[in-house]
């Protein structure tokens, strides 16, 4: 038997701050890495290591000046939108193969401030 429960929060004030800032922050780094990994792979370069990319989106970001906003949130957040990347192409790459069974999948898109999904 299964279950399912659907539960409504309602954040506070501060709570939807710090929620705005941790999904804005996972965006601009899912951004990032999907970037560096399409530069990569137009310029026919080898697929960008997960340590390689976290070593760049992350550590060396949040020691720029422009970035280092990025350091207010928790790490989990930021190292979990690099997963999400990573699954994201190896998802693609192994339906290009024919490795995935269902329908082909399309590379994966920049996310947007605007879109809701």
């Amino acid at each position: 038997m299964q279950l399912r429960y659907t539960y409504r929060i309602d954040p506070s004030p501060a709570q939807r701050i710090a929620l705005a800032k941790a999904f804005g922050c996972a965006r601009v780094v899912f951004n990032d890495a999907l970037a560096l990994r399409n530069h990569a792979r137009e310029a026919g370069l080898p697929f960008v290591a997960d340590a390689e990319l976290s070593r760049r989106v992350i550590t060396q970001a949040k020691q720029t000046p422009g970035r280092a906003w990025l350091g207010e949130v928790s790490a989990v957040v930021l190292q979990q939108a690099l997963a999400d990347c990573t699954t994201a192409f190896r998802n693609f790459f192994a339906s290009l193969s024919g490795k995935r069974q269902g329908p082909r999948m399309a590379p994966p898109r920049f996310r947007s401030r605007k879109d809701r999904r």
